[in-house]
């Protein structure tokens, strides 16, 4: 049996969990999540304790056991406490600035980069080298983060470049002049 998916999910005071056949519903204090899964695998809902369960043993049930579990787990967290990325922009003259909801990025090209996030998805820059990504959606989140650290990513001799906050790069030395 999945170790991930057999655990059970317990639901916060606050938060409401509707389950129609397949499809879930998530409705906390930071917004409302929706999700259809694949009705091969079994959610219910019994006494604020959400249980995900496969019918049989075969590969495809037992992938998505643990699968539907975490993204379920992912639903109740969202909902009541969001989710966040931070980023930090490296590089003379790489800066990030808002416009409205859109994040505006220099990052060294003829033209600035607009980004607009997604539904739900907050984006704020406290400084010109800080941004950071906030949503109740985890896959949402993740989505915007990526495609802002894709204007420019971190290169290896310098550094120069948008990466997460707490992400190691890994350096290279560089040219280093002939010795005769």
């Amino acid at each position: 049996m999945s170790r991930i998916g057999r655990e059970p999910i317990n639901v916060p005071a606050g938060t409401i969990v509707t389950i129609e056949g397949s499809k879930v519903t998530v409705k906390g204090p930071k917004g409302t999540l929706v999700n259809e899964f694949n009705p091969l695998v079994k959610v219910e809902l019994i006494d604020n304790v959400i249980h995900v369960t496969r019918p049989n043993e075969e590969k495809f049930s037992k992938q998505l056991h643990g699968t539907v579990r975490a993204l379920i787990a992912n639903m109740v967290k969202g909902v009541n406490e969001s989710f966040k990325k931070e980023l930090v922009i490296n590089g003379i003259g790489f800066k990030a600035s808002m416009q409205g909801a859109n994040i505006v990025v220099d990052a060294g090209y003829t033209n600035p980069v607009i980004i607009t996030p997604m539904k739900g998805v907050k984006i704020e820059t406290p400084t010109p080298t800080e941004i950071i990504v906030t949503g109740s959606d985890k896959q949402a989140v993740g989505q915007i983060a990526a495609l802002i650290r894709g204007v420019r990513e971190p290169e290896p001799y310098l550094g120069k470049g948008i990466a997460y906050k707490n992400e190691h790069i890994r350096r290279k030395e560089g040219k280093k002049a002939a010795k005769k």
